[in-house]
């Protein structure tokens, strides 16, 4: 890949100090800001490491749970396959933004489009960050809900981890317990002024996301010992051309398990060696990439054909194994305490981007300690009420990544290097950015037919219209 001469986006030293905010264009966090003015203290720039924990712990969230059902209805060789092709895919979109960015002299993803597709490009992708992560924010909440307080689905109740340990008592209940964790972990974690602040909080919620892939790891060696586990279906099963077509259900899941667009800018902005960057993308990446095939690999091969949609069930059931339900616990609780991690991460670039969708003009967000705080007030209610009232996750999972996250991760992207506005594009990049668009589009515009086509049925299924 041949590169032109770029001038760099503006010189980035060891430190941030005495570097002032020009203009809309300028990072979205100031480099440096007095410290009477922000009562931040000297900060001298991101470490690497805490830079690729806060890209990873955006990437792994809720998306994880839904790879071993991809890979059922992949096949294990195409459903690992196209976790690396995704991941491959997510690796070139985020450098072309990371490219025109350098000669544009931009510093976040609404602007980088808004430079090449004017203030509605900029609204949209604001739009589109800020509808795909308040859903996720949501997501999160109701697992986190149903895990510890428990669920109730098609008359079966599932007990959470303080019913199955203590009973049922009003403390033990889901908007309660909610509450608590609101109060007491997602307020003060989404206060923080600087994406750099939960690195620590990030590598918590990363070793966490491994200590479940280690448990499922160990529980499937287990059993393949002792003769427990059959030979995994290693391809699709294909019957017709609509069997074909719901193959492609599956990108939104991996797609929407990629995406952290969104706070490359931030992170970038932030780092103390913005060359490094790159780095913490293909660092992350492969971190998460490992991850995500572990889990699907042994995923699937621990629970075959009986996989759900969210693996995290599976461990509802009785594993076979000595001390099984304890096991089950330990997935559970280390799964909803990951999410409470990755919460502020996803946060911080849903109150940004909604704060230049309603106030495109203003200061920037971090001086403005008033409209700092109502905006993030306002999410947190809004997120805790989307959790108590909205009664499926899969309705908001499936529709959000099938839309906003395709957008986010591919198609504007590929977008803005086919526009080539600074001529830096070549045609091996035009041509990925094609595939990259057709795929997204075509794969989206199935997924979304065949999830509005299901749930059709299943409402006219509970009506009586159709058996």
């Amino acid at each position: 890949m041949t590169i032109v001469n770029l001038e760099p986006r503006a010189k980035k030293t060891k430190s941030r100090k005495n570097k002032a905010v020009a203009d809309e264009k300028a990072p979205l966090i100031p480099k440096t800001l007095e410290a009477d003015s922000s009562g931040f203290d000297d900060f001298n720039g991101a470490s690497f490491s805490g830079a690729v924990f806060n890209l990873s712990t955006t990437i792994i969230g809720a998306g994880i749970m839904g790879l071993p059902a991809c890979v059922k209805k992949l096949g294990m060789i195409p459903g690992l396959l196209s976790i690396i092709l995704i991941a491959f895919l997510t690796e070139k979109s985020i450098g072309f933004m990371i490219r025109i960015s350098r000669a544009g002299n931009l510093s976040s993803y609404a602007t980088l489009v808004g430079d090449t597709f004017g203030k509605f490009g900029k609204a949209l992708v604001q739009i589109c960050v800020v509808v795909n992560n308040i859903g996720m924010l949501i997501i999160y909440m109701i697992i986190i809900g149903d895990v510890i307080s428990g669920t109730s689905s098609g008359g079966v109740h599932h007990s959470g981890l303080l019913e199955g340990w203590f009973g049922v008592y009003w403390w033990t209940g889901r908007t309660f317990v909610l509450l608590v964790i609101t109060l007491s972990v997602f307020a003060p974690l989404s206060c923080f002024k600087r994406i750099d602040s939960l690195r620590y909080t990030s590598a918590l919620s990363f070793g966490l996301a491994v200590v479940f892939l280690v448990i499922a790891v160990g529980i499937s060696i287990f059993k393949i010992v002792i003769g427990g586990i059959e030979m995994p279906r290693l391809f699709p099963i294909i019957t017709d051309v609509s069997s074909v077509f719901e193959l492609f259900t599956v990108t939104p899941v991996v797609v929407t398990a990629y995406l952290c667009h969104f706070n490359v800018h931030p992170i970038d902005n932030e780092l103390e060696d913005s060359s490094q960057i790159r780095g913490v993308v293909r660092a992350s990446l492969a971190l998460c990439a490992s991850v995500y095939l572990l889990t699907s690999f042994f995923g699937f091969l621990l629970f075959g054909e009986g996989t759900l949609d969210d693996v995290l069930a599976n461990f509802d059931t009785d594993l076979g194994i000595p001390f099984g339900s304890v096991l089950n616990d330990a997935v559970r609780a280390t799964y909803a305490a990951h999410l409470m991690l990755v919460f502020p991460v996803v946060f911080y670039a849903v109150r940004i981007n909604l704060d230049g969708l309603l106030f495109p003009s203003s200061r920037p967000l971090v001086l403005d300690n008033i409209r700092f705080s109502m905006i993030t007030v306002a999410l947190i209610v809004f997120s805790f009420w989307g959790a108590n009232f909205i009664p499926s996750i899969w309705d908001i999972f499936q529709f959000t990544g099938a839309t906003a996250a395709a957008c986010l991760a591919f198609i504007f992207p590929a977008a803005i290097i086919l526009k080539d506005r600074y001529n830096i594009a070549t045609n091996r990049d035009k041509i990925l950015s094609v595939f990259m668009i057709v795929l997204a589009v075509f794969a989206n515009v199935v997924a979304i037919y065949s999830d509005a086509l299901a749930l059709i049925k299943t409402s006219l299924s509970s009506m009586g219209v159709i058996s």
